[in-house]
């Protein structure tokens, strides 16, 4: 039923530990496979994502392809089988249970959805910015919230727009609350990401410069602009 989409780069510190948790934390017969789309890693992810294959109940597959979380995202979404598409962050860990989540809010007749979310810290600022996602905006959206979304109306929306290197999720969810045949939902329980760029960049800084990149995106930025900003001023 359910299609786990995770891209991953260099992300040896938190993949092993994330299919562990899905595999304890959801249904079996709820999942068609867990599918990690790998874009050249190099700090040995592959080979912690290898071991993975044969362990445990979910049908884990691993695919590669050139980096660049919308490309992975959309390789991934085309070998799924799953008739709904779950994307999902590397460092991102939802609610127990999320599989029946997504599968209530299916029943009652949303085609996409995400979780409100919180982080793994407990700085203010980011206190601040988690409690908007709350509201059902899509200016409260992001791609650490994750993203259920049926296979039918991702493929009639063309997926990821695989020109953004970032903002990409945003870019997306902004078309599925602009289509007219959906209703968004914002589930209720909280997927928990971590805060390790707030860490990496300071939390006043990087939250100043997503906030300039969401204005650039809202006036008219290109794609490129978009990237050539995070590059210039944001350690990934």
């Amino acid at each position: 039923m359910i299609s786990v989409v995770i891209p991953v780069l260099n992300e040896a510190n938190t993949i092993g530990e994330l299919l562990d948790y899905l595999e304890a934390n959801s249904k079996s017969e709820n999942i068609s496979e867990v599918i990690v789309v790998d874009g050249g890693s190099t700090d040995g992810t592959f080979e912690i994502l290898e071991s993975h294959l044969d362990k445990g109940n979910h049908h884990t597959i691993l695919l590669q392809s050139p980096k660049g979380r919308a490309i992975q995202m959309n390789h991934g979404a085309q070998k799924a089988t799953g008739k709904v598409l779950y994307f999902l962050h590397a460092d991102s860990l939802p609610p127990k249970g999320f599989d029946e989540y997504i599968l209530k809010y299916l029943d009652k007749g949303f085609l996409a959805g995400c979780f409100k979310m919180k982080f793994d810290s407990n700085h203010p600022v980011l206190k601040i910015s988690q409690w908007f996602t709350q509201f059902n905006l899509k200016f409260c959206r992001g791609g650490d919230q994750s993203l259920f979304v049926s296979k039918r109306l991702y493929e009639k929306l063309g997926g990821y727009n695989e020109a953004f290197s970032i903002y990409e999720d945003c870019e997306f969810i902004n078309r599925i609350y602009d289509s007219d045949e959906t209703k968004f939902a914002v589930m209720d329980d909280y997927i928990t990401t971590s805060a390790r760029r707030y860490r990496n960049n300071g939390t006043w800084k990087l939250q100043y410069h997503f906030a300039v990149i969401h204005i650039k995106k809202t006036l008219g930025a290109s794609a490129q602009s978009l990237h050539s900003y995070y590059d210039k001023y944001i350690v990934s």
